[in-house]
């Protein structure tokens, strides 16, 4: 028997719309099992919930099922890889609904160090350019801002050293579409060209202005940028590395549960903000 409706709802919860386009992703079992307790959009409001508001799983409120139940199913959406399907079905449709080809040609690279917690141990690492310690975050979008693939690592592996996993996973997510790679300074040398050649890639590196002074908005590279930036608008971001805790980034508090428990919630924070076109369709051609 599933659990009823909680009564006003909560910024956090899903529309109508919004739920009849995910629930055949979330469905792993059909509703009328014997064994579901909870309803499956209920279980999906409270996971939204502590994603938005970064609260920790037993501080749920009451007015959701309880917080192992949404713990667990969420485990299970997980290990299934269903927000990753979302994300990328999700991204061909705004890539068509903008007059785009479903798949992209082009990609952004770039990646972000996030600082750590006390209760990172030896999973963060030090990132001597930004100063730093923690985690980074490597990250590929379209040229319309979705996302094509990320990974996390300790602050101190260079961005360089990230590049032959992320071109593979682009090629992966985009049936080896991709062409071309927009990256940064960081990006340059040989390893970082060879293993994005190994994979069908070439890198373009886009340069700061000679004459730099103050912000400078580079062409292609901004758009990397804005998807950082609102990424992190969620109070919590919690990064998986294997067996280690959850990062805050100064934005909320998260778990303290060891991240091979809580998972990867960041798939779920992405997927929360892919039903609007995240950039103008014309930053393709800037």
């Amino acid at each position: 028997m599933c659990s009823a409706p909680h009564g006003k709802p909560y910024p956090s919860d899903v529309s109508d719309e919004e739920w009849s386009l995910v629930v055949p992703y979330l469905t792993l079992m059909t509703e009328a099992a014997p064994q579901r307790d909870h309803s499956l959009r209920e279980l999906f409001n409270a996971l939204r919930y502590v994603i938005r508001y970064g609260i920790a799983w037993r501080a749920m409120p009451n007015d959701f099922p309880p917080w192992a139940a949404v713990y667990q199913q969420s485990q299970r959406w997980m290990a299934a890889e269903r927000f990753e399907m979302l994300a990328q079905d999700l991204r061909a449709l705004l890539r068509l609904a903008s007059g785009r080809a479903e798949e992209p040609t082009a990609a952004i690279i770039d990646s972000r160090t996030l600082r750590s917690t006390p209760e990172s141990g030896t999973r963060a690492g030090y990132d001597g350019a930004k100063r730093q310690r923690g985690s980074k975050v490597h990250m590929a979008v379209d040229t319309l801002g979705h996302l094509l693939a990320l990974h996390v690592t300790p602050a101190d592996v260079g961005d360089r050293m990230a590049v032959k996993r992320l071109v593979a996973d682009i090629q992966d997510a985009t049936g080896d579409n991709v062409q071309l790679a927009y990256v940064d300074q960081g990006y340059t040398g040989e390893t970082a060209a060879d293993a994005a050649a190994a994979e069908g890639i070439a890198l373009h590196v886009v340069r700061l202005p000679e004459a730099k002074r103050g912000f400078v908005l580079l062409p292609r590279r901004w758009v990397v940028e804005v998807v950082f930036t609102q990424m992190t608008k969620a109070d919590v971001l919690a990064l998986r590395i294997g067996g280690q805790h959850v990062t805050d980034l100064d934005l909320g508090i998260g778990d303290d549960h060891p991240i091979d428990e809580q998972q990867d919630e960041l798939s779920a924070l992405l997927e929360a903000r892919r039903g609007q076109a995240m950039l103008h369709p014309c930053a393709e051609s800037l």
